[in-house]
């Protein structure tokens, strides 16, 4: 048995990173004021058909769609946004606060292509916040994403930034477009071709190398905003360059969802060399009114958890971490028997403590710590069970030490924590 083509297993040497990049992640939107939620993988259909877009390609073609056993057609969620939209609505949170900040992690689901760095079941890590229709929140949702990555270790960030405007200037920048458009037509993809009617905007995502040829010198959205979108793209500006944020404004940047509105972003790196997008987000400030909510601004962000794990994998960043403090290598019965007895007690105290049960020699023991990165091994047998002393050795500089066995374990426990 095999897993299904696009899904894979974590396993557990790959589950430390995922646990630390969530850490950092929890304990940034922690200080910033965000609480958890948790929603269903499971949704009706036609919650993403109306947040989403039924013209875009999750929708058109990616979503993982089916009828339950009373006809219901229900859907893998393809991302996060519209089931927390649908769940504030739901729960009526805007009658007691409607400002309210969430985040969550989890799994999604689009029938892409797999290839490297992308799955048909993938995992994001997902931000909302709604009520605020303030500029500056669009500046910190960026600045605490570019914290995040710094702390990871990431490094040659950037903010690629636009505006995508609003329903009271979308129709002039609509309307150049489609002039654009005309004359190009016959060079555009077969799925674009047909967009023009319906949903013109969506053509400046599509990713075929013949429509982004096309496209090049197409009108911009940040060309045709509106004195109160200006407005709020310079605020957002602004705020960016005092807090010390990279950013540059990309014209050519639009999102891939038909919700978003005003202020959309993605956080690339040079970590690689390459760059790389590990991060995105943007304001869409009609989807809760859409969906039957009151009028409320909302915006958040999603990181690929998958694309982000990736580059921490090749940057080796987790490698200079131990996945364990000690390894004793207890040699004989007596010494096994007591080495269980320390393993326990140390884990109890906070110390990751191994002892390998199967009886094998030194030589295969000391293997074994070295595969399991232990920052120290404990080594105890006859001897040194007759002598009272064990041999503490530290597996970076080589050096060794005798350590009683009075007070065995609390000593351990200092010398280990320092």
């Amino acid at each position: 048995m095999q897993t299904i083509r696009g899904f894979r297993d974590i396993l557990p040497e790959q589950i430390s990173l995922w646990q630390r990049v969530e850490k950092e992640a929890f304990a940034l939107f922690d200080s910033f004021g965000f609480k958890e939620i948790r929603i269903p993988v499971l949704e009706k259909t036609d919650l993403f058909a109306r947040s989403i877009g039924e013209t875009t390609d999750i929708v058109e073609k990616e979503m993982y769609t089916f009828p339950d056993s009373k006809g219901a057609h229900l859907t893998l969620r393809p991302e996060a946004t519209a089931s927390i939209c649908r769940s504030y609505i739901q729960h009526k949170m805007y009658a007691e606060d409607p400002v309210r900040k969430f985040y969550m992690t989890g799994p999604m689901f689009r029938r892409e292509r797999p290839q490297k760095g992308r799955y048909r079941q993938f995992y994001q890590i997902d931000a909302e916040v709604f009520g605020i229709e303030s500029a500056y929140i669009d500046a910190q949702l960026i600045f605490l994403l570019n914290e995040l990555f710094k702390r990871l270790g990431l490094t040659g960030l950037s903010a690629h930034v636009n505006s995508l405007g609003c329903p009271e200037c979308r129709p002039s920048f609509q309307k150049a477009l489609l002039d654009f458009l005309g004359e190009r037509k016959d060079a555009l993809c077969e799925n674009c071709a047909r967009r023009i009617k319906k949903n013109p905007l969506r053509i400046l995502d599509c990713k075929v190398e013949s429509c982004q040829r096309a496209l090049s010198g197409a009108p911009a959205t940040i060309d045709h905003l509106c004195p109160a979108c200006d407005d709020h793209f310079s605020i957002v500006r602004s705020a960016l360059k005092k807090q010390g944020v990279d950013f540059m404004v990309d014209k050519s940047l639009v999102r891939g969802l038909d919700y978003y509105t005003r202020t959309a972003w993605e956080i690339k790196t040079t970590t690689l060399g390459a760059q790389s997008a590990v991060a995105g987000g943007g304001r869409y400030d009609g989807l809760v009114k859409e969906l039957g909510g009151p009028a409320t601004p909302a915006i958040g962000f999603a990181i690929g958890f998958d694309r982000l794990v990736e580059v921490l994998e090749q940057l080796e960043l987790e490698s200079k971490r131990s996945s364990l403090d000690l390894f004793i290598v207890a040699l004989g019965d007596a010494a096994l028997a007591k080495g269980y007895l320390w393993s326990c007690e140390l884990n109890q105290n906070g110390i990751r403590t191994e002892v390998d049960f199967r009886g094998k020699s030194l030589k295969s023991l000391m293997k074994r710590a070295n595969k399991l990165n232990a920052t120290h091994v404990l080594i105890v047998g006859e001897n040194e069970l007759n002598k009272n002393q064990l041999i503490l050795r530290n597996m970076d500089t080589k050096e060794q030490s005798f350590i009683s066995l009075d007070n065995l374990v609390s000593e351990l426990m200092t010398s280990l924590k320092k």
